[in-house]
């Protein structure tokens, strides 16, 4: 199980999501996003953003990359990464942050342009299961 984010080949990562992104379709926008991620049992996970003529049905690529997630074991995320089409690490928008809160371990960990940083760190006070309860 990987905890630590120095233990982790962000370099890998990143590139695991340029290719990704390769795969996105963004006919309309033309903005392209990737993304990967680590399982916490050690499992690579990616997505891409799918969007769609109705533009608010659109697909972030962490969507898709959640829904790997599940498909291949379920379990939680412990680090996590996205690129645009240029392959620099951007932020997920405040949606796929709230996604990533919940399919991910309360110490995820994404590379982010300022560095690594906690999913508390970037979305903080998140809303989840709990206060449904």
């Amino acid at each position: 199980m990987t905890t630590d984010a120095h233990d982790v080949d962000w370099d890998h990562l990143r590139e695991a999501a340029g290719d990704a992104m390769e795969r996105a379709y963004a006919p309309y926008s033309k903005y392209r996003v990737g993304a990967a991620a680590l399982a916490e049992d050690g499992r690579l996970v990616v997505g891409c953003n799918v969007e769609n003529a109705a533009y608010g049905v659109t697909l972030c690529a962490e969507c898709g990359l959640v829904s790997q997630l599940h498909l291949t074991g379920g379990g939680k995320l412990s680090h996590f990464v996205c690129v645009n089409g240029d392959r620099d690490v951007i932020m997920p928008c405040g949606r796929c942050r709230q996604l990533l809160s919940e399919n991910g371990r309360s110490d995820l960990q994404l590379l982010t342009p300022e560095g690594v940083r906690s999913i508390a760190e970037v979305l903080p006070q998140a809303f989840g299961p709990a206060d449904l309860a």
